[in-house]
């Protein structure tokens, strides 16, 4: 597996694991037993998210780049 399809995978991973995480605040914020060290957990994996997610959203710009090939200038 070559690292875009690495990274693309993780970013899918880390999407179920932050929904999960979102679901278990709201569950812990209705029942009152809410810990702020438990919010940190959403937030970290929504940091890894950002990070993965830019990667993939520069990957087409950054191969077009290094190809030499630009669009839409004739």
């Amino acid at each position: 597996m070559n690292w875009s399809k690495w990274i693309r995978q993780t970013h899918r991973w880390l999407s179920i694991a932050f929904t999960i995480a979102v679901i278990i605040n709201g569950v812990t914020v209705v029942q009152g037993k809410y810990n702020p060290k438990l919010g940190l957990m959403a937030v970290a994996v929504l940091a890894l998210m950002f990070i993965t997610g830019m990667y993939l959203f520069v990957l087409p710009y950054a191969t077009r780049w290094r190809s030499g090939r630009t669009r839409g200038i004739s």
